[in-house]
């Protein structure tokens, strides 16, 4: 009993202790960048803009999508039901010359053998129109991620394709 009392008050006498102001007490670090994500440029105060490369990769999205439609038969163009079966999300890698390096469910709500049909539709489009210099950065490869909206007849439609104002 001493010692669960004594536990208390430590407790509560912890809980007064003050607590430095992150703002004001704590280290800064040298390394860290107060500034926002490179995938946006300062404009004014307080206000940024995607910059080109940023605006790059979603077009670079939408001509991968464009060439996955092409080479499926598995798509629809109707508009999308208000259920959808699955939806399957990849993330894929496409190196410098457009060839599909990687291609891995990032996320799925189980059915398998949807999953094995998009990472197909990525494997049987490729090789891809090569990524800008711009968009790659100076890397090897550029990843990204791409939706496949599957019906109940299993048909698809890739999401980069898909007008916003049609989704949900």
């Amino acid at each position: 009993m001493r010692t669960l009392g004594l536990a208390v008050i430590c407790a509560a006498l912890g809980a007064c202790a003050p607590v430095p102001s992150p703002m004001v007490d704590a280290p800064r670090d040298p390394h860290k960048s107060e500034r926002p994500p490179p995938q946006y440029k300062i404009v004014g105060p307080g206000k940024t803009v995607p910059e080109p490369g940023f605006a790059a990769l979603s077009e670079y999205k939408r001509r991968v999508a464009h060439r996955i439609v092409q080479t499926s038969r598995e798509t629809y163009a109707a508009p999308m039901p208000e259920v959808l079966k699955s939806i399957v999300v990849l993330e894929i890698t496409v190196d410098r010359t457009g060839r599909a390096t990687a291609v891995s469910v990032y996320r799925s709500n189980g059915y398998r053998y949807l999953e094995k049909r998009a990472i197909a539709s990525v494997a049987r489009a490729a090789p891809f129109v090569p990524p800008a210099p711009g968009l790659l950065r100076g890397y090897s490869s550029v990843s990204f991620l791409e939706t496949f909206l599957f019906r109940d007849d299993d048909y698809f439609q890739v999401r980069s394709l898909v007008p916003n104002e049609k989704l949900f």
